[in-house]
């Protein structure tokens, strides 16, 4: 057999795969190679579909190839540099605002647009909801388009008419699709697409109110590098131009969170099906070590034999890894239906790229893991045909941990992963293997000590975890990881918002009043006091936005990514007050006092964690723009803001008689008990042009949306139990041997079989269980630490938690009784025959 053809070899490893195929451990192999594949592949294409749609439909995103958007109206020479270049136009303007019919009020997104919108793609509606829809251009004066949920919320059909303000549309069709719909705010409530031209008549929009403008520019490529470069002087702070690269940051932030935390659900279900095929491949190898040296004797050489198993595996490899690239297109198809209601309706397919890479990360991982037990097979010496106690040189350290670490590396570049972040996962992976590892360790070395009272079946259960106490950790501390995640899941999903509704006040404020115009002030104050509610005092609000921290511009004093970052990206609500609000407390300075007069700069009060973002100290000079002016202030004072009190709270609030002479619009919160929708509606009615947010409806919405993103982290996490699984049949099969020739000889001297399912239902019931204790106390651990220092909330315990050990004994059990029923099965007189 010297000089082995390569045509044999492949025709003699194909042939030994098919007759090993019903081995135990290439089952294992094949199916952790498979989820690997399957995860990385789900994932992969989730990623590329999402990254080729942004790619596919950038200026679609905008509804135009350059946006001017702003909380101000473009000035008139803005829009003229613009016309005169050439470039098409296109305006937008964007409220929210309360829709008031006979049956309710619904707060929405009110859209106004004039008859050239869109630039860029095109507007769908449908003729009554939930019917075909057409594409076609947008409604004419005096009319208005709805999505279906509002229909449903207000119990509309077409032809029946809304207020808007102090305008009453008609309803001509159903609103299924704008190209340019944001991902903030308003995309939360329901849409109402209305023409520009009923906008003043409306009677919403004026001086100080919310409200986001936005000029619409499309042409060639030179004609907007032109207008970008006659902007360039003219762009006042509350503008900003996007482009098809910056467009729709809000969702292109999102989906690259969600595309980093997946990854890191990808790389968890790699890494433990790597152990899977770690485990596998050494008992591979081992099974394999006589039939390696009869080969060796029957003149193969070293390299010829290694190379045998190792196409063996490699076929393995490319079969298993074909039907998980398969799996996985399948199951991102899964993933997509659970975020419908969040991402586009029409999604590039992705191409084969995906597929073909979840591929290799899935033979990169047989070969890093399991090249260490394989590069035994070349070593077995042909002396063990006659010395079966001969067995090879084990591997370098190097080659063992090297494989493993050049593997997990090239994976994690492929899967472009935050190394700070994944760093953390390994580091506090490890350092929980090692605590929990070491508890584990140390409880089943005290169960020793009560073997002696124990009946038999326990006695036998328990001796063959005690036999291999690091196996049974290994198992353990796996699959109890896996049960804390899901479970902290599910516990954070739903009982967050719970926990923090529940230790809200009864009476806490449930609307906020936004928009009050100045003229409505007094009887707007005066009909809350007729309907008897508890509100809060009315704010003046002027929107403004910082610029500089003394005379330094504000954008070089912050990270990325930061509060402060969020705060100067945006106009804050500016107000002013006499008097400390309630549950606002000074961390530093004063509040004003008569001396502040002979500053020649009036002082703000900052809220504390905005100025630790920010860098701000006591006496340090902001400027505002506000409006057209610019305003400079002096930092007095530092507050603590309750956020979650419902009430009206501000970042900055102003010392009295810096901003009077500004635009205002006024806001404030109020507790209205349930029942008293009617008195609701004649509210929106009497004051049109004030904005009305309900909040209980706000947080079922967020509700919703939380419940759709954690349930498609369940999904992806399915990944991780499926290869933790594999990890647990990797560890039975390598211990198989051993269990199958312990049933013989137990069997042989009279046990009954009942005794021995007996015994291996208690060992993996008590496996399972740990597993769900170790869970549920990480969970109780970590709700604990996220309630007090991350939420602020009252931390109790959960009693449902007690599930876990039963779900683990569960699963762990029959996933071991049916590992192990080859042991149960074996006749004892042919398994004592061969050994």
């Amino acid at each position: 057999m010297a000089g082995l053809p390569l045509r044999r070899l492949l025709t003699l490893a194909t042939r030994q795969l098919r007759r090993d195929a019903r081995s135990g451990e290439l089952r294992v192999l094949f199916a952790a190679v498979l989820v690997a594949v399957a995860a990385s592949t789900a994932i992969g294409y989730f990623s590329t579909r999402l990254n080729d749609a942004m790619l596919l439909r950038a200026s679609e995103f905008l509804g135009a190839d350059l946006v001017l958007n702003g909380s101000a109206p473009a000035a008139p020479e803005q829009l003229r540099s613009g016309r005169q270049l050439g470039l098409q136009h296109a305006r937008v303007v964007e409220f929210s605002s309360v829709i008031a019919t006979d049956q309710g009020i619904q707060l929405a997104s009110v859209k106004a647009a004039d008859s050239e919108y869109p630039l860029r793609g095109e507007l769908r509606s449908a003729p009554a909801p939930y019917e075909a829809e057409t594409p076609g251009s947008g409604p004419s004066r005096g009319e208005a388009w709805a999505e279906a949920r509002l229909f449903a919320a207000l119990d509309l059909k077409v032809g029946d008419s809304i207020e808007v303000g102090e305008k009453q549309l008609r309803l001509s069709r159903v609103l299924t699709y704008e190209p340019d719909r944001a991902g903030d705010f308003y995309s939360l409530t329901p849409r109402v697409l209305m023409h520009l031209d009923d906008l003043d008549a409306t009677g919403i929009v004026q001086p100080g109110s919310r409200v986001r403008y936005r000029e619409l520019w499309t042409g060639d490529t030179q004609q907007l590098a032109d207008y970008r470069a006659a902007l360039a002087g003219q762009l006042s702070p509350q503008q900003r131009l996007e482009d098809t690269r910056d467009g729709n940051r809000q969702i292109g932030t999102a989906l690259g969170r969600a595309e980093r935390y997946l990854n890191l659900a990808s790389l968890a279900a790699v890494l433990l099906a790597g152990v899977a095929v770690a485990l596998s491949a050494s008992r591979f190898a081992i099974r394999r070590y006589d039939a390696s040296a009869l080969l060796r004797c029957l003149g193969l050489s070293r390299h010829e034999a290694l190379g045998l198993y190792a196409v063996q595996l490699l076929l393995l490899g490319v079969l298993a890894s074909s039907l998980g690239a398969a799996l996985g297109w399948l199951a991102q198809h899964g993933l997509f239906h659970l975020l419908r209601d969040l991402l586009p309706t029409d999604i590039p397919p992705g191409g084969l790229l995906p597929a073909l890479a979840g591929m290799a990360i899935g033979l990169l991982a047989l070969a890093g893991f399991a090249l260490p037990p394989l590069a035994a097979l070349g070593r077995v010496p042909p002396l063990r045909v006659l010395r079966s106690d001969v067995l090879p040189l084990p591997p370098s350290a190097w080659l063992v941990y090297g494989s493993a670490l050049v593997a997990l590396g090239i994976i994690m570049w492929r899967l472009s992963l935050d190394l700070t972040l994944t760093l953390a996962m390994i580091g506090g992976g490890l350092l929980a293997v090692l605590l929990l590892g070491g508890l584990l360790l140390f409880g089943l070395q005290g169960l020793r000590r009560l073997l002696s009272n124990a009946s038999l079946p326990w006695r036998l259960g328990l001796g063959q975890l005690l036999r291999h106490p690091l196996a049974a950790a290994g198992q353990a501390l796996a699959f109890g990881l896996i049960l804390l995640a899901m479970a902290l899941i599910a516990l954070l999903r739903g009982e967050l918002l719970d926990t923090w509704q529940a230790q809200l006040p009864a009476d806490a404020p449930n609307h906020f009043a936004l928009n009050i115009l100045p003229g409505d002030k007094d009887a707007f104050n005066t009909r809350l006091a007729a309907l008897q509610v508890q509100a809060a005092p009315l704010y003046p609000v002027v929107p403004g936005r910082l610029i500089a921290i003394n005379d330094q511009p504000v954008r070089q004093r912050v990270s990325k990514e930061s509060q402060g970052e969020r705060a100067i990206r945006r106009d804050l609500s500016l107000t002013w007050a006499a008097d400390l609000p309630a549950d606002n407390l000074l961390k530093a300075g004063h509040w004003w006092q008569p001396e502040n007069a002979a500053d020649s700069l009036p002082g703000v009060s900052v809220e504390s964690e905005l100025a630790e973002s920010l860098g701000l100290q006591l006496g340090d000079r902001l400027r505002f723009n506000v409006g057209s002016s610019e305003r400079e202030t002096r930092v007095t004072s530092l507050r603590e803001v309750d956020w979650n009190n419902f009430q009206p709270n501000f970042y900055m609030i102003f010392e009295p008689g810096t901003l009077q002479d500004l635009p205002t619009t006024y806001l404030t919160s109020f507790y209205l008990p349930a029942g008293q929708e009617r008195q609701l509606v004649e509210l929106a009615r009497a004051f049109p042009t004030v904005t009305l947010l309900q909040v209980d409806a706000l947080l079922a919405q967020l509700r919703s949306i939380l419940s759709q993103v954690t349930l498609a982290i369940e999904y992806v996490l399915l990944f991780v139990l499926a290869a933790g699984l594999a990890v647990l049949f990797a560890g039975l099969q390598a211990t198989l041997d051993e269990r199958i020739r312990q049933g013989a000889l137990l069997r042989a001297l009279g046990a009954r079989r009942r005794l021995l399912i007996k015994a291996r239902r208690s060992e993996f019931a008590l496996l399972g269980a740990t597993s769900g204790v170790l869970a549920a106390l990480g969970c109780e651990l970590i709700s604990a630490l996220l309630y007090r220092f991350a939420f602020d909330l009252a931390w109790h315990p959960h009693p449902w938690l007690l599930l876990l050990p039963v779900l683990g004994a569960l699963l762990i059990g029959g996933a071991g009784m049916l590992g192990t029923r080859r042991a149960l099965n074996a006749s004892p007189l042919q398994v004592l025959r061969e050994g």
